[in-house]
């Protein structure tokens, strides 16, 4: 059974910015946004290191890996814990990372080394706002686009 579902590959392609954990050499912990992370195939997750070399050196000493992404709007996401393998150019999975962030961002990215994700464990990410009030995710939606001053943007743009 596959680890990673569609609604988890949908977040993750409609997210900007994830947090990547890592352990340091010394066993403290290292916390760093990506903005590559993409689902390469559903018990993969693989992302570009681009300015990370305190993650890349952490996970050579540590391979164990977490991953965050958070709809913030609607206050759910996901948790990714894995083990992670640093893949250097050339090797298929690099170049299919690269050519996306290419594809997206320019030539111009310096893309130092991937890192290619085996998810061992994926579970949801919840707001109280679900678990402790069980509100609508539509009403979460719309208290926060109106607490960002987006509610206004987003009605008149017919989301």
């Amino acid at each position: 059974m596959p680890t990673i579902s569609q609604e988890m590959t949908d977040v993750i392609e409609a997210a900007k910015l994830m947090f990547v954990a890592t352990v340091r050499p010394d066993g403290t912990p290292n916390v760093s946004p990506k903005g590559s992370v993409r689902v390469l195939d559903p018990e993969h997750l693989i992302f570009m290191d681009i300015a990370s070399p305190q993650t890349v050196e952490n996970l050579r000493h540590q391979p164990a890996i977490e991953v965050n992404v958070v709809d913030f709007i609607a206050r759910k996401g996901f948790r990714f814990r894995g083990t992670a393998e640093i893949l250097d150019a050339g090797h298929p999975d690099f170049e299919w990372i690269r050519a996306w962030l290419v594809s997206k961002h320019s030539d111009s990215q310096p893309t130092n080394h991937a890192v290619k994700i085996a998810v061992s464990e994926a579970a949801e990410l919840l707001s109280p706002a679900y678990t402790v009030d069980h509100v609508p995710e539509a009403d979460v939606r719309k208290g926060w686009l109106r607490n960002y001053g987006l509610a206004e943007a987003t009605s008149e743009a017919g989301v």
